[in-house]
């Protein structure tokens, strides 16, 4: 018997430009956290999911809570970069990422750990995650 094909994780290409690197055209590590925001953010958005109406009709808003990253090499002014977003494990108020940061040849230069919490950003407390909104990894 076979086992189920995985399906690939949600990409998103990101194109390095002047004002993502220091005076050496080297990408600045906060840079890549910022990379790695935007993929989240079009992964949602091709879930179906609008942040802004989200938090509009629910109060609710999604945070990181917590973030490991290896920082392998080094993205370079000009690289045509691809952002990887999957989901690793959800709980009830929070969802685990694995997120990948690659130049297009398929060099790896990033791999992050990213934990999201749902927020009542009324409370400023974790709050359960809405049933309806199913997160999976999308290609």
């Amino acid at each position: 018997m076979s086992e189920p094909m995985q399906k690939p994780p949600f990409s998103w290409p990101v194109r390095v430009y002047w004002e993502d690197t220091d005076a050496g055209g080297v990408v600045y590590h906060a840079g890549y956290l910022r990379f790695m925001e935007r993929a989240r953010s079009e992964w949602m958005r091709a879930l179906g999911v609008d942040q802004f109406a989200f938090k509009q009709a629910t109060g609710l808003a999604f945070m990181v809570r917590d973030m490991q990253i290896d920082f392998l090499k080094p993205a370079l002014l000009d690289d045509e970069l691809l952002v990887t977003v999957e989901v690793k494990e959800r709980r009830a108020a929070s969802i685990l990422f694995a997120q990948t940061i690659a130049r297009a040849d398929g060099s790896s230069l990033i791999r992050a750990q990213v934990r999201v919490a749902c927020v009542d950003i009324l409370r400023m407390r974790a709050a359960p995650i809405p049933t309806d909104l199913i997160f999976e990894s999308i290609p």
